[in-house]
């Protein structure tokens, strides 16, 4: 076994080693007065509280499902099974640490703005993120690098995978559910009807909007791109088992080392995220994720002759990091309000609510046929200069090496977005919200290139899993003109409008409960408008919890049992139909999502900003709708649409000598 293997595992604890580091940075950090600490320690204990309880129903089901894999895959079945709770376990762990340090940061960012400016504050809300992100690739890689030294098999490695993607799909679609709830309701009733700013004190659901910034887009958002990661990893060590090399397993540690080298990468570009008091901090934010996409792309080529005595393994790893860049700036194109796809959803307000979201549909549908003509291009490129499958595994791996750097920059914006409310909510200087607000308008830019990053690379990912699927149950091709393929193909199809359909409606359920619990507060509640009674922030908290709860379980579920069903009923080869249905309108559907709700929020924040009649205005209130309209879309129901499609594969994966053996009941 190579040197290069053992090398791994040891880059992976130094990512650990170094989000220790940004911890204690953070925890040092002044944390402001006594109303601040209040203030944070209120988010900080509902974001607990949520995941505490999340995790004791996730505890049932990944007790269920380590029963299944034991009892009914054969082979490894128990090592399998453990290798499922680990990565249970690691994406749990990402997430919590995560989501610890950033509710930790949120407070301090916010001091740090009122006493050392924009530099000082972008340190302290990057630093937050960077603890997110060096937690998801440190312990990704940390799993996936000992599981295969220690047991020299990939094929258990795909319970390690199911067991990330588990996670992340129950922590994105509750996570979406609490924190769009909050917001919906936060934002109609109090922006809308009753015309109080955004974070106003006054307002009964700002903490919990708030603690769903945390619960949603840190933890939520972390356990999706770890199982991403994860599931990029193994499935390019399994294609690349039979890859001959200059060494023995050449095919199978190349990719895992080339995730180490990113790792170190994003450790040094963090240190070039440095801001300037009049600079936009979008300018050094994008500075790391060059610098760290410039060295693992260079350094990927003297690697590939290491390996492989030739350059061209290292074309699939620069493909996909190009892709992965391309695909960030062009969601960024279409989300940005410096751009003219927000800006003329903007001008739509100034006729009303339903031309704003007509016109917001359509920037979504629009934004779909670059990345995915992108994605064409990277699977290309990468088939062509390899001549096998391997190239489009490899790809994935390149897109994700960067993992770290990525993450930390899309985990900085709901820290930003926490100093922003507790600025607001403790009655800092004005001087501090106009600094929180811009660092927030960032954020915003930053989460929307985060997930159109992740849903790039899940359609790469997922494609390379589905081969690794066909490998293990022995399929060549599949038959379209074959009943059952068809039949697995159009429920595949379905199976993501289905699952948007059931989180918009958890949403929208629990958005009602909020709306009807603020309106009660402000009407029995007296002197709440006028500052002299405090609101029920704790019952927002309570209804936002327990809606996530109650309506995450189904959505998860249909998950795990729709490949089962289909793979037992119909048989492999219908399930490879199904897999690629969902892969299809999975993506397209993703990213119109993600990218129509980006939209819709920048062209909101493009108002406040003071045009087309700023705050207050109708163009305003109409663009407060959209924003409600797409805030399901791009943190709810798009986001978790990319794990689904793995999670799925994953599941077919794990399965697939028990669906060999039956062969399809009908």
């Amino acid at each position: 076994m190579s040197v290069y293997l053992y090398i791994t595992p040891v880059l992976a604890v130094c990512a650990l080693l170094f989000a220790a580091y940004k911890a204690a940075f953070v925890s040092r950090a002044e944390a402001g007065n006594e109303r601040m600490r209040e203030i944070a320690a209120a988010i900080a204990e509902g974001a607990d509280a949520f995941l505490k309880a999340e995790y004791r129903i996730l505890v049932v089901f990944i007790a269920a499902l380590f029963l299944l894999i034991g009892l009914f895959i054969g082979e490894n079945a128990w090592l399998t099974a453990v290798c499922f709770l680990l990565g249970a376990g690691f994406s749990i762990l990402a997430g919590f640490f995560g989501m610890k340090v950033a509710t930790r940061a949120n407070v301090r960012t916010a001091q740090a703005a009122s006493e050392g400016g924009m530099n000082r504050a972008l340190a302290v809300a990057f630093s937050g993120g960077s603890v997110m992100g060096m937690c998801v690739v440190g312990l990704g890689l940390l799993g996936c690098s000992l599981i295969y030294l220690v047991t020299g098999s990939y094929s258990i490695l795909f319970g390690f995978s199911l067991g990330a993607s588990s996670i992340a799909l129950f922590a994105r679609v509750g996570g979406g559910i609490y924190t769009k709830a909050a917001d919906v309701g936060a934002d109609l009733v109090g922006k809308v009807e009753v015309g109080i700013p955004e974070d106003d004190p006054r307002n009964p659901a700002v903490i919990a909007d708030n603690v769903g910034d945390n619960v949603g887009d840190v933890a939520g958002m972390g356990a999706d791109l770890f199982e991403s990661y994860v599931g990029a990893l193994i499935s390019a060590l399994t294609l690349g088992v039979a890859v001959a090399g200059r060494f023995e397993g050449a095919g199978a540690v190349y990719p895992l080392f080339i995730a180490a080298v990113g790792v170190a990468a994003s450790i040094l570009a963090t240190f070039f995220v440095r801001g300037k008091d009049d600079a936009n901090p979008h300018a050094a934010l994008k500075t790391g994720s060059y610098v760290s996409a410039v060295l693992v792309a260079a350094l990927s080529v003297p690697l590939s002759l290491v390996f492989f005595g030739k350059v061209y393994f290292s074309l699939p790893i620069i493909a996909g990091i190009l892709v992965g860049l391309v695909i960030g700036y062009m969601t960024e194109v279409y989300t940005s309000g410096d751009y003219s796809s927000v800006k003329r959803i903007a001008d739509q307000s100034e006729t009303g609510s339903a031309t704003t979201v007509i016109s917001g549909i359509a920037v979504g549908m629009m934004s779909t046929w670059v990345p995915i003509l992108l994605i064409c291009v990277g699977i290309y490129v990468s088939y062509r200069v390899t001549g096998n499958l391997y190239g489009i595994a490899l790809a994935a791996v390149g897109m994700l090496s960067t993992t770290g750097i990525t993450v930390a920059v899309d985990a900085y914006g709901p820290i930003a977005d926490n100093s922003g409310g507790i600025a607001e909510m403790s009655g800092l200087a004005p001087h501090v919200r106009e600094i929180t607000d811009k660092l927030d308008a960032v954020g915003n830019t930053t989460a929307a290139m985060g997930k159109g990053f992740a849903i790039g690379s899940a359609a790469l990912t997922a494609l390379a899993l589905f081969v690794s699927y066909a490998q293990e149950v022995g399929l060549s091709s599949i038959d379209i003109l074959t009943p059952n393929v068809v039949i697995g193909l159009l429920v595949g199809g379905m199976l993501p409008f289905a699952f948007s359909a059931m989180t918009m409606d958890s949403v929208s359920k629990a958005a009602y409960k909020m709306i009807e619990e603020v309106r009660r507060q402000f009407r029995e509640i007296p002197g709440i408008l006028e500052g002299e009674s405090k609101p029920q922030y704790g019952a927002c908290v309570e209804i936002s919890t327990r809606a996530a709860l109650h309506e995450m379980i189904v959505p998860g579920a249909m998950a795990v049992a729709a490949p089962l069903l289909v793979g037992i009923l119909l048989g492999p080869e219908a399930l490879g139909g199904l897999l690629a249905g969902s892969l299809v309108t999975g993506v397209l559907l993703a990213i119109f999502m993600s990218n129509a709700g980006g939209a819709w929020d920048n062209a909101k924040k493009y108002i406040e900003e003071g045009h087309h009649g700023g705050k207050g205005s109708s163009a305003h209130k109409a663009a407060v709708v959209g924003d409600t309209v797409g805030d399901p879309f791009k943190d709810t129901s798009g986001p978790s649409l990319n794990i689904l499609i793995k999670l799925m594969t994953v599941v077919a994966l794990v399965f697939a000598p028990l669906f060999v053996r039956i062969g399809g009941l009908l």
